[in-house]
């Protein structure tokens, strides 16, 4: 039994890992269209839970006072995070980063990185 069970745990490991990489991958070359070429890369942000407020519109409103519209800040905010933890992904210049590292309410600003496993599923003798 513990065999299925260890079987089972990877596996859910595997399509964790994968879906939220091809997603990052998918936000990564969205971003890359849709803005202009500069030292800019993407960074998640890590913000307090907004009371009273509708998640998505706390990051907007946050990434906005950074880049100084609304129309800017929708148009680099890549993904919201809502539910396990709170914050949001965007494409940020250095100076943005810093410019973001100082508002309320944010905890932290990490560069994002893409992970790649070195195994697939054919590989997981399931």
């Amino acid at each position: 039994m513990k065999i299925k069970v260890d079987a089972l745990f990877i596996s859910l490991l595997f399509f964790l890992i994968w879906s939220s990489s091809s997603s990052s991958i998918t936000a990564t070359a969205m971003a890359d269209l849709s803005m202009p070429k500069s030292d800019s890369a993407v960074h998640i942000i890590y913000t307090e839970r907004p009371q009273n407020e509708d998640p998505e519109t706390y990051h907007i409103r946050t990434l906005a006072s950074v880049l100084g519209s609304e129309d800017a800040a929708k148009e680099a905010l890549l993904y919201s995070y809502k539910h396990a933890a709170s914050g949001f992904s965007a494409k940020l210049t250095p100076e943005q980063v810093s410019e973001m590292s100082k508002q309320p309410g944010v905890l932290q600003v990490v560069p994002s990185k893409t992970y790649h496993l070195h195994s697939g599923p054919g590989r997981l003798n399931v």
